[in-house]
């Protein structure tokens, strides 16, 4: 082959090698999402979080979580946490909002999101953060495997390090309705098909176990519902008196069939549309 073709050769193969990653600049925002093709820590400005004044009925999963994370911020040592439960209990909240307010006390503390999807490349992410000088909560919300997933493999990198380790500036925390993070039909499934039954779900049922904090969210009562909408409604301007919020509250989560964190906020946001009252974010 002539020296010109394999030099065009070797030029295009240049071309197409992605350059070496450079460490983050994690100095302008205090969270960012992890992308890939090509990989990249991008920043969010505002981050979507609320008041934890505001999150009711979770009150010993925030303390903590508030104290693993302030230990954490300060350079002791602290667990992974899943927080595992009921939809619309206020899991992914809770992790934006006690990242928030260490943050505010801590200076240093960054928050970044990656999606399940993209645990494949967690040990390049992990090799960036490594060279930080900041201290990083790695978050996944909604956090499940099937029964072919394989993308539980690349979390045990988090989990467990490998041969290098956990970098010592990270943390993982990961929100998940299924507190083995996978179904419990399938468990049940793969551990009456399975040659081995006590093998056959073994290492993805103890990958939940890798978790030092396990922090449980369940379905709040009446109280709890109202006590949350009375709360963004002070917080927020709008004006209604107990009864009419009561009734109309107890309507709205009837007409859902279902009483959560998520229901309260929705009906509350419909509330303040009705009532011309803004919300800030």
């Amino acid at each position: 082959m002539p020296e010109k073709a394999l030099t065009r050769i070797a030029d295009a193969l240049e071309r197409l090698r992605p350059p070496p990653a450079t460490t983050p600049d994690l100095s302008m925002a205090e969270a960012f999402v992890w992308q890939t093709d090509p990989d990249a820590l991008e920043p969010v400005s505002k981050v979507n979080r609320v008041d934890l004044a505001l999150l009711h009925g979770i009150d010993r999963a925030r303390d903590t979580l508030m104290a693993n994370t302030r230990q954490f911020a300060r350079g002791l040592p602290a667990n992974n946490a899943l927080l595992w439960g009921a939809r619309g209990m206020g899991k992914s909240s809770l992790v934006k909002s006690v990242h928030g307010a260490i943050a505010r006390e801590e200076t240093g503390l960054k928050l970044v999101e990656i999606q399940r999807e993209d645990l494949p490349s967690v040990g390049r992410l992990l090799a960036l953060l490594r060279g930080v000088d900041a201290r990083v909560i790695l978050y996944c919300d909604d956090l499940s495997f099937s029964h072919d997933d394989q993308h539980y493999k690349s979390l045990k990198a988090v989990l467990d390090g490998g041969v290098t380790g956990r970098p010592d500036n990270v943390v993982f925390y990961a929100t998940s309705n299924r507190r083995h993070l996978m179904p419990r039909e399938m468990i049940e499934n793969e551990r009456g098909s399975g040659i081995n039954p006590a093998e056959a779900v073994e290492e993805k049922v103890s990958l939940s176990d890798r978790f030092g904090l396990w922090l449980g969210f369940h379905s709040c009562d009446q109280d709890a519902y109202l006590a949350m909408i009375r709360g963004y409604c002070d917080a927020h301007g709008v004006k209604i008196s107990d009864a009419e919020l009561r009734a109309e509250a107890i309507e709205w989560q009837a007409t859902r069939g279902s009483r959560s964190g998520r229901v309260a906020w929705q009906f509350f946001t419909d509330l303040a549309g009705r009532r011309g009252v803004v919300l800030d974010g």
